[in-house]
């Protein structure tokens, strides 16, 4: 499985993840505007009739794109998913602190979805299910089950690292210097 190309803006701001294909493609239409990264792939074509020689596109593992498409909206976030979840909190059950496999683990609501708590990042954390039983339909307080962590909705920096579990190097040290110095992932990343 080949790498994916992370995409910005003309700002800087992280706005998709394009497959290698659509990277060469947008190179072709003349819309990147800038690239950084070490890591390229370069796609050969045919030989010029003319001057015998072959042709080639290149493409870095970023690329700054024109166009409306890849405007950056830098306080958009990205949805809640039990994948994206569980990366956010690196697999660590809220309440006990334990490391877990995900299908050991459950999406926790902090204030219970039945007592008017939201499905947001904000009120949703990872509890493995013995956590989450015993914490029932009750707010942690309640339940005498203080949170380790809490939850936060993830920037887009993080949403982009949240989004694709195969990330090159160049583009991990990219994104991270959008990620603030409190989150869970700009520190050791873990599965």
């Amino acid at each position: 499985m080949a790498h994916l190309v992370l995409a910005l803006d003309v700002a800087g701001t992280p706005v998709h993840w394009v497959d290698i294909e659509k990277a060469i493609c947008l190179h072709v239409a003349g819309r990147v505007a800038w690239e950084l990264g070490e890591t390229t792939v370069t796609y050969r074509g045919g030989v010029n009739r003319i001057t015998g020689l072959v042709s080639s596109v290149s493409t870095a593992s970023i690329i700054a794109v024109r166009g409306r498409e890849f405007r950056g909206d830098r306080s958009a976030s990205i949805s809640i998913s039990r994948e994206r979840l569980f990366a956010r909190d690196k697999h660590i059950c809220g309440y006990c602190g334990g490391c877990f496999s995900a299908a050991e683990l459950t999406i926790e609501h902090v204030r219970p979805e039945s007592r008017g708590g939201a499905n947001t990042w904000e009120n949703v954390v990872t509890a493995c299910r013995p956590c989450n039983q015993r914490k029932g339909n009750r707010t942690p307080e309640q339940a005498g089950m203080p949170l380790l962590y809490l939850p936060y909705r993830p920037n887009r920096w993080e949403g982009m690292i949240l989004r694709n579990r195969r990330i090159l190097a160049d583009q991990m040290e990219f994104l991270l210097a959008g990620v603030a110095s409190g989150s869970r992932l700009n520190q050791e990343l873990v599965r």
